[in-house]
């Protein structure tokens, strides 16, 4: 159940970093914002990766029972 509520937290992390680089993508008037998008944006691919290693490593310790 743990692992469920950790994979919907960072679902909602990695949803939140993406609308919050759009919003700055909006209003991108100085090279600092756009630093900024970038810095977001990588904080996004990041916890992606994170969660799909997450989500591997409990498909293989059995947390995840794999279908098929």
């Amino acid at each position: 159940m743990l692992v469920k509520i950790l994979i919907l937290m960072a679902l909602a992390m990695i949803l939140i970093s993406l609308f919050s680089a759009l919003a700055m993508f909006f209003n991108h008037d100085d090279a600092n914002k756009r630093k900024r998008i970038v810095q977001t944006l990588t904080i996004r691919v990041g916890l992606s990766i994170g969660l799909f290693v997450v989500l591997l490593l409990s498909i293989y310790l059995g947390l995840i029972p794999a279908k098929g």
